[in-house]
């Protein structure tokens, strides 16, 4: 195969099999053509010269690999490398440990946002903290910061918690911030009384030009007697009219620093106070106090929060509040998909994706719909660590994790796309009892064969009339002619099994399965609106008795999970 330009021979077709053997043996039985190319040539750097007669020489061998039942590959793979499947894997590399962290005595917090349904992102804080909490023996609080009530919902309260227990993860206490309202209005009149805030009633165009240049307003002059005034007028005051700001430090190259806003007016019922408050607290000021008062030990967040570590520390040393350590890590994005809520949202509004479950997105929700397991989240979190670099994500490392993890334990079934006919000339009727995973113990099935079954229309068009070729775990057929349908004949010549081209297959009796299968929503910054299409296509009858929700392999197409069952089966595809 090789000849013409390494004078090599059989010995690097031999090369790229074990290579191509080896790879499928661990992606359930399907070798990826990109990495087998990738390790051929990382392995044998003098090819790469030789790049256009090496790829398609290895796609022809990993063609005839991929056509190998499972147990075949696993044979060869043992007799190529016998300690191959027994070899101890590395030991991956845990978290770093904690700064200043003592046993028995970490608090973290779980802060999410009430405004909209968590998001990769919010997985990956989740995770973090709830991992230290444990690695310590300490303790995790949720806590909902809650105190803009025109962004929270009911809705999103149950949606987080639901989504958390979804990923594994619990807590030792649940706090809502908005329940320390008479707190915050306490430290609030200490600062007044103390001279580091005052009330200031500027337009807000004025005072954002005056932060720019790095200016105080005439405001900030205010008596102590005079802002305590205003403070208790702010109660009953129209929204706009005056904010509390904190005295900082104008000069400050931290804008976070030049006087913010502590405290504001917004008269909008709030999903669990109602219409009891209608001054609020900012977040910078709410979360201050929160983290003292609560006992948080470690605050673990990504670095968008980097300019309002010295603000919180600020608030905190004037009101004599204890500080807690900060361990910051970089916000990261997956290629192709939003991850912020603030991008997601008018998607949804736009009627661009379904809702916050659609498939294409990475909220926790679209990750869980699409079969993606909490336990890839978690080896996630692990493998990009709390580094300060901001990567962007390929999805193929979130379907690579999840591969390795779901491979071992889903059942395998019999599935083809646009089913095309074939009838089969000296075959008697049978039952094929099948394993439902080549190599764990996850039970059997049965299908029923008669003397018609269907492949896939992508399959039928590469039969040559004479080919002969073999029926996955069945048998081996000649093609006698190949137009609208098919007829073949039983072939029961020796044959070496090799060198066939294997066919995925369905009995008569199979069912219809609609197939979701999703593309980025996003390619560079253009909006794709055709992410998502539809392959029709008949499954093993079988496959109607799964649950929806349960992730299932169909054979030599990929990994999917069942959707839906209400009119018809409806599965949406996670990855190969």
């Amino acid at each position: 195969m090789l000849h013409s330009f390494l004078h090599m021979g059989e010995a690097m077709e031999d090369i790229i099999r074990k290579l191509a053997l080896k790879n499928a043996a661990v992606h359930g039985g399907v070798a990826d053509k990109k990495a087998v190319i990738s390790k051929l040539l990382g392995e044998n750097p003098d090819l790469r010269k030789h790049a256009k007669e090496v790829i398609p020489a290895v796609i022809q061998v990993i063609s005839v690999v991929n056509s190998m039942d499972a147990e075949a590959q696993r044979a060869e793979v043992m007799a190529i490398d016998p300690g191959f499947f027994s070899a101890e894997k590395k030991e991956k590399k845990g978290l770093p440990p904690l700064p200043g962290a003592e046993d028995g005595k970490v608090v973290t917090r779980l802060p999410p946002e009430p405004n909209g349904y968590p998001h990769i992102g919010h997985g990956l804080s989740f995770f973090f903290n709830y991992y230290y909490a444990k690695r310590y023996n300490g303790k995790v609080i949720l806590r909902f910061d809650d105190t803009n009530p025109r962004a929270e919902k009911l809705e999103y309260y149950n949606a987080i918690k639901q989504d958390m227990k979804w990923m594994g993860l619990s807590w030792d206490k649940e706090h809502n911030m908005s329940d320390d309202m008479d707190i915050y209005y306490t430290y609030a009149r200490d600062l007044i009384d103390a001279g580091s805030a005052y009330m200031c009633d500027c337009e807000q165009e004025i005072v954002s030009k005056l932060r720019f240049k790095g200016q105080p307003c005439s405001c900030r002059n205010r008596s102590k007697e005079e802002n305590l005034v205003l403070w208790d007028d702010l109660f009953s005051a129209d929204e706009g009219k005056m904010v509390l700001r904190i005295k900082g430090d104008n000069a400050s190259q931290n804008t976070a620093m030049r006087d913010p806003t502590l405290f504001r007016v917004i008269r909008h019922e709030h999903p669990l106070q109602g219409d009891k408050y209608t001054v609020w607290p900012v977040y910078d000021f709410a979360c201050a106090i929160e983290d003292s008062i609560l006992g948080v030990t470690h605050v673990l967040r990504s670095n968008e929060f980097t300019l309002r570590i010295e603000l919180h520390d600020y608030i905190r040393s004037l009101l004599g509040l204890r500080c807690p350590i900060t361990k910051q890590y970089s916000r990261f994005g997956i290629r192709g998909a939003p991850t912020s809520k603030r991008l997601i949202r008018p998607l949804i509004e736009n009627n661009m994706v379904t809702g916050w479950d659609d498939p294409r997105l990475v909220t926790i929700r679209g990750l869980r719909r699409r079969g993606i397991i909490p336990e890839t989240v978690h080896e996630l979190a692990k493998e990009i660590g709390l580094s300060t670099a901001e990567p962007e994500i390929d999805w193929s490392l979130l379907e690579s994790l999840n591969r390795k993890l779901i491979d071992p334990v889903t059942k395998r079934f019999f599935f083809v796309e646009d089913p095309v006919r074939v009838d089969i000339k000296g075959i008697d009727p049978k039952t094929l009892t099948i394993n439902m995973h080549p190599t764990k113990d996850l039970g059997k099935r049965t299908l029923e064969v008669g003397t018609s079954i269907y492949i896939s229309a992508t399959d039928a068009r590469s039969l040559d009339v004479g080919s002969v070729i073999r029926l996955k775990d069945f048998c081996n057929i000649r093609i006698e002619h190949a137009d609208k349908t098919i007829g073949a004949s039983l072939f029961e010549e020796e044959v070496d099994l090799r060198k066939l081209k294997k066919i995925q297959w369905v009995p008569l009796d199979g069912i219809n399965v609609q197939v979701m299968v999703l593309s980025p929503l996003y390619v560079g910054k253009e909006l794709q609106e055709d992410s998502i299409r539809f392959s029709n296509g008949l499954g093993e009858k079988d496959i109607a008795s799964l649950p929806v929700g349960e992730i299932v392999q169909f054979e030599r197409y990929g990994f999917v999970r069942i959707d839906s069952k209400e009119d018809g089966i409806k599965a949406v595809f996670a990855h190969s």
